[in-house]
């Protein structure tokens, strides 16, 4: 199973490159193109940033948006012996038979618009099942009156009858884990700071796998996130709140309630992550390392900057998972702390320094406290840099450039 994960690590790395381009364009673009930035800063209240940030935006979500499609792709070119191309194709037609499947069969089951997101587990079963086959099947050869479908072109086909079970398999094991994610927010929702810890602990694991998208619309645009009346109307979820405090010229003291669901991440994503990049590139072999400070750099200045993780946390999450639940429970950790230290900085979508600088910095440090995300984010940087250092270094984890 290790040595499994560590295939399925290394298979990752070609659609992960992709990521920090993605990650920049998505970032810069969907944080100055929100309504509510434009709102509170009309110098971006120009139609052609607009036009420019909104396309940027456009770019980097269609790559997230299709993320898991991507990985099962990336899987599949990674682990086949030959012939990557088919492997590949196969990949495509299981991931879009498995999803059809689902769709179809809550159609006829749940017609009440009740949904399945199987995120990244769904691509990886996809992705493995169609290289396997690929790589048993690619040279099959079938009686003579069939002789056309025989070879590479017998690989698409059985995958997605295969696919088919792929998909009724999901569809019946699927729906408890969510109701137990949904279960678990209404409990996060009443904990106070502790119930922000397993927020912050719950987002990180579950995003491993692509499953954060089930959890935090949860916070951020329901009464999980908080009720809170600003001027006047009663605003329910975290966001939203936020928002709503932004947008009142009347507001005085820290911005309140949704804010614990914010936070946490700034340290993490500005500090710690990339403090791990530096930690994992030191474990490179010096001789090697400048063939993979690009790598290193780019991803972390994408953590840096737009607040999306994913590209560094692909290059640990397979080759040794414990690494990331403990990245995790760091992650739930920071979240605790910042609600613990009043810290009350929103976000549109990420904790990056964009957003930071928006909603944290330009408030003033009497609505945000956001000068003590500073000593709190350089303390976080350490607790990563050292522990990712000693990590690797004492468990030869084969993080990219170790291998």
């Amino acid at each position: 199973m290790f040595k499994m994960l560590q295939k399925i690590g290394k298979a990752f790395m070609l659609p992960i490159a992709i990521l920090p381009a993605a990650g920049l364009l998505l970032g810069i673009g969907g944080a100055l193109s929100n309504p509510t930035t434009v709102a509170t800063y009309p110098v971006l209240n120009n139609p052609v940033l607009q036009g420019v940030f909104t396309i940027m935006s456009a770019a980097g979500t269609v790559v997230f948006a299709n993320l898991a499609m991507l990985l099962c792709v990336g899987l599949c070119i990674g682990l086949a012996k030959r012939d990557k191309g088919t492997a590949a194709l196969a990949g495509v037609v299981g991931f879009l038979v498995m999803n059809a499947t689902i769709t179809s069969l809550l159609g006829i089951f749940n017609p009440d618009g009740a949904s399945i997101d199987t995120g990244v587990v769904g691509a990886i079963v996809v992705g493995l099942v169609a290289v396997t086959l690929h790589n048993k099947y690619q040279n099959i050869e079938l009686p003579q009156v069939l002789g056309f479908f025989g070879g590479s072109r017998f690989v698409p086909i059985v995958t997605s009858f295969a696919s088919i079970f792929i998909g009724a398999v999901f569809f019946l094991v699927w729906p408890p884990f969510q109701q137990l994610l949904v279960s678990t927010g209404a409990f996060i929702a009443q904990a106070g700071p502790v119930g922000t810890f397993f927020y912050g602990f719950l987002m990180r694991l579950c995003g491993a796998v692509g499953l954060h998208h089930m959890i935090y619309p949860m916070f951020w645009y329901t009464e999980l996130g908080g009720v809170e009346t600003v001027a006047g109307v009663a605003v329910a979820g975290a966001q939203k709140i936020f928002f709503a405090q932004l947008a009142d010229p009347n507001h005085v003291g820290l911005y309140t309630e949704g804010t614990r669901f914010f936070a946490g991440r700034f340290s993490t994503m500005m500090f710690g992550l990339p403090a791990a990049c530096l930690a994992m590139y030191h474990c490179v072999p010096k001789e090697r390392r400048s063939k993979y400070k690009g790598l290193f750099l780019s991803v972390a200045l994408t953590s840096f900057i737009t607040g999306i993780t994913e590209p560094i946390e692909f290059m640990f999450l397979f080759v040794n998972p414990i690494l990331y639940v403990i990245h995790s429970f760091f992650d739930g950790v920071s979240f605790f702390i910042a609600d613990i230290l009043n810290i009350s900085i929103g976000n549109t979508f990420s904790g990056g320094v964009i957003d930071f600088t928006l909603f944290g910095i330009l408030q003033g440090n009497a609505k945000t406290n956001w000068i003590l995300e500073i000593p709190f984010g350089l303390v976080w940087a350490c607790l990563y840099y050292t522990f990712f250092r000693w990590y690797i270094t004492k468990f030869n984890v084969m993080t990219p450039g170790r291998g």
